[in-house]
């Protein structure tokens, strides 16, 4: 299952850096995670100071 990014994210871009996939992305002020990119394996996640990104 694909990570996601939630309200608490401050779009310090530090998953996108964490992601080794390059599923995330920035739209719209926001950034996103690409369900068909992700590897679910919470690089991301565990990147994130805020906690925003969950496996929900």
């Amino acid at each position: 299952m694909a990570y996601k990014i939630g309200e608490a994210c401050i779009n310090c871009g530090a998953c996108v850096e964490a992601c080794p996939a390059e599923a995330i992305f920035e739209r719209d002020g926001k950034h996103w995670i690409d369900p068909d990119k992700c590897l679910s394996c919470g690089a991301c996640s565990g990147a994130c100071s805020t906690e925003a990104i969950t496996d929900a």
